[in-house]
């Protein structure tokens, strides 16, 4: 295997881990916030959640950008909280005035907090690379092929919620978001302040 298809597995790979579960909530709330029929507006959230993250994740392994892995990972629940009340506060989308939906920029920022938490991963992986852009983009490809597998799965679960079961799509989004915030909570951990 080439050096970008491992890299391309492992961002694959890490995403779609059961263990990265805090990322997958965040992704399913990420589903929940437009209907299935707008998927297409799902991927473009999607994809400005990945431009976040990579932005982190290459300041962060070139050391940049440094915060301590304790306030990342307390941050990155609280991104999970808030996208779940987002979903259960409106059924539309949130605008700023201007064309971009509020949405859109939301989700970006909490990429940025996202790709800090998995600088320190990729960072132990890459140890001394003398370049790390193709080994970024691979990574970043493989995290972006995880969650759209991740959408995929999500959405053929409410399709089928929708249409052979007949539940309400505001019924699915309220109880599914109230879960994932549910689920958020507890991974809340305070950091230590020194």
């Amino acid at each position: 295997m080439t050096e970008f298809g491992l890299y391309l597995q492992l961002g694959f790979n890490h995403i779609a881990d059961i263990h990265a579960y805090d990322h997958i909530l965040f992704v399913v709330t990420l589903c929940l916030s437009h209907p299935v029929q707008e998927w297409k507006k799902l991927l473009i959230l999607i994809t400005a959640f990945t431009i976040g993250h990579s932005v982190t994740l290459a300041l962060s392994v070139l050391k940049i950008v440094l915060i301590p892995a304790d306030w990342v990972e307390f941050c990155i629940p609280i991104t999970i909280i808030l996208s779940a009340l987002i979903n259960l506060r409106t059924s539309e989308p949130i605008h700023t005035g201007r064309k971009i939906p509020a949405n859109y920029l939301i989700t970006l920022v909490f990429g940025l907090i996202h790709g800090l938490g998995f600088s320190n991963y990729l960072r132990a992986l890459l140890g001394k690379e003398v370049s790390i852009v193709q080994p970024l983009l691979a990574f970043n490809l493989g995290l972006e092929a995880g969650q759209i597998l991740i959408i995929a799965i999500v959405s053929g679960i409410l399709f089928l919620l929708l249409k052979l079961f007949r539940f309400s799509y505001p019924a699915i989004r309220t109880f599914l978001s109230g879960a994932v915030a549910g689920i958020a909570l507890t991974l809340l951990k305070l950091p230590e302040i020194s």
